[in-house]
């Protein structure tokens, strides 16, 4: 399948979004809301939930369903206190020994600017500051769109995965083609040289796993699809729960270091 094709299945209307990959993965989701700065940001969806009777901390971009919803959550584009509220949780989770697991599925943090002029820049920065010294075990699955900094700002993890139809990125391909082509409309062939999808992050050592997509895509397979995350993520929990924190936390810092 083409890169073109992979973006264009990761963009999918009918594909499975964070919120189902909540309801289906785990039990007892509780939802916390706000930074405590300036206001709840919809565009991300966190807080505490069990998987397989284990207590963690969800955080996941939404994009939401229909025009109505997707207008609030602002089309799956976290604002600065979107990732001020998931640091929050974040250091809850670290506080109570709860193993973190995110979702992103963002076409990039959102740009307008408010955001900017509420910081938009150095609340990403100090998520991934933050995220590389956390005293828990952090995974991260991209499910859909994995974009820029919006996407980076959930992703520094012990364990990053994509789903197979899923793309991650420094910016969409429009972006890219905007840059390098001068013409967005050149997208196609700027989605072919970017290495977005799961199969070049893979052999680029980005990701550590790709999730199989049966089928068409997540949109037609996604009860076998939340059933093997489920196990792959209580099996990849404890093997970093039985890690000393000193061990893990050098082994976070090396999987990014290797990227310099």
């Amino acid at each position: 399948m083409k890169a073109w094709d992979r973006v264009l299945n990761a963009r999918n209307v009918n594909r499975p979004l964070s919120s189902d990959y909540i309801k289906a993965l785990f039990d007892d989701f509780v939802e916390l809301h706000g930074d405590r700065l300036y206001k709840d940001d919809a565009a991300i969806i966190g807080g505490i939930a069990t998987l397989g009777g284990m207590p963690v901390t969800v955080i996941a971009q939404e994009k939401g369903k229909n025009l109505k919803e997707k207008v609030r959550r602002n089309f799956g584009s976290p604002n600065p206190e979107g990732y001020r509220k998931s640091l929050r949780l974040m250091k809850q989770a670290e506080k109570f020994g709860r193993p973190i697991i995110t979702l992103v599925d963002t076409q990039g943090a959102y740009c307008g600017l408010g955001a900017e002029e509420r910081g938009q820049g150095e609340a990403i920065a100090r998520n991934l500051m933050e995220m590389s010294s956390l005293k828990v075990p952090i995974i991260t699955i991209v499910i859909g769109e994995g974009g820029s900094g919006g996407a980076l700002a959930l992703a520094v993890a012990d364990r990053v995965w994509m789903l197979e139809n899923a793309i991650y990125s420094i910016l969409s391909p429009e972006g890219f083609a905007s840059i390098l082509y001068k013409d967005s409309t050149k997208a196609k062939e700027a989605a072919e040289v970017m290495k977005l999808t799961a199969q070049d992050l893979y052999e680029l050592d980005v990701i550590e796993k790709i999730i199989e997509e049966p089928g068409a895509g997540a949109h037609e397979s996604f009860e076998a699809i939340a059933l093997n995350i489920t196990a792959l993520l209580i099996e990849e929990i404890s093997v970093l729960k039985a890690m000393p924190i000193e061990d893990m936390l050098e082994e976070r810092y090396a999987r990014y270091r290797k990227f310099l």
